[in-house]
């Protein structure tokens, strides 16, 4: 990977999802954002990486048939040293369920949780830098919030482990918190208390690019997914909140402004 590719550690840089029914899931996703396939690292199981006009966005891939694990998203943060980041987790409060381990020639990864139990990966890239694209078209995961009880411990977890410049965002009511590695917005902390589903606590959420959020959300509901949330103005633009068949949540956007990620 070339310096002109490399992430800041703590960007974004990936999303991948763990399901039952690998085929059905690449057949909704290919019907709702147009995404093409192709095989992935297979240290972990089949998997395999989604394409949007020749570039990957994302991966999909297969859980063992005897784990019964909630179906969602996981957002990868961007490392240097996977091994170095994953002990300083730990010193941290958090955890490390799986890795560090080697994912081929692509990189190197880890699947972590922050003292509030929210699921997020590490990712040290080599062949495989990440994300190709952080801007459109539709299908393009633009943005990743994390949704928490509360905004103040569990960031300074997070600028303990990524070095991240925090800037809140006034509000009233509003405990939201925008992560910023050399000025520029990344990712965000959304606190919301008691608002948090219960069958899923803290949770990384992806925001996945829209043409038309309303449209698109018919879609999902005609291919076998859920409208969790129906399209209605908020701080990124026009969202709509939806599920998959499986039951990964992940949120439709046509954003007014688009956060520069890379």
């Amino acid at each position: 990977m070339t310096e002109a590719t490399r992430r800041t550690p703590g960007t974004p840089c990936w999303v991948s999802l763990m399901v039952h029914g690998l085929d059905a899931t690449q057949e909704f996703y290919g019907a709702l954002f147009g995404w093409e396939f192709v095989p992935g690292p297979q240290q972990l199981g089949p998997y395999v990486r989604a394409l949007l006009d020749g570039r990957e966005v994302a991966g999909i891939g297969r859980l063992p048939p005897d784990r019964h694990l909630p179906v969602a998203w996981t957002t990868y943060l961007a490392t240097d040293d996977a091994d170095r980041s994953a002990e300083t987790i730990r010193c941290c409060g958090g955890t490390v369920a799986v890795g560090p381990l080697d994912a081929g020639d692509a990189g190197r990864m880890a699947i972590c949780a922050d003292p509030a139990g929210a699921v997020f990966g590490l990712w040290q890239a080599k062949a495989h830098p990440g994300t190709a694209t952080t801007a459109g078209p539709a299908g393009t995961p633009v943005w990743n919030e994390l949704l928490t009880y509360e905004t103040g411990s569990v960031g300074k977890f997070y600028r303990a482990v990524f070095a991240y410049e925090a800037e809140p965002v006034v509000s009233a009511g509003d405990d939201y918190v925008t992560l910023c590695l050399d000025g520029r917005p990344v990712a965000a902390l959304h606190g919301v208390g008691t608002g948090l589903p219960r069958d899923r606590g803290a949770h990384w959420m992806t925001y996945f690019e829209a043409g038309d959020v309303a449209a698109a959300a018919r879609l999902v509901a005609e291919l076998g997914g859920r409208v969790l949330r129906p399209p209605r103005e908020d701080a990124a633009g026009r969202a709509a909140l939806v599920a998959d068949p499986e039951g990964a949540v992940f949120t439709l956007v046509e954003p007014r402004d688009r956060p520069p990620t890379s």
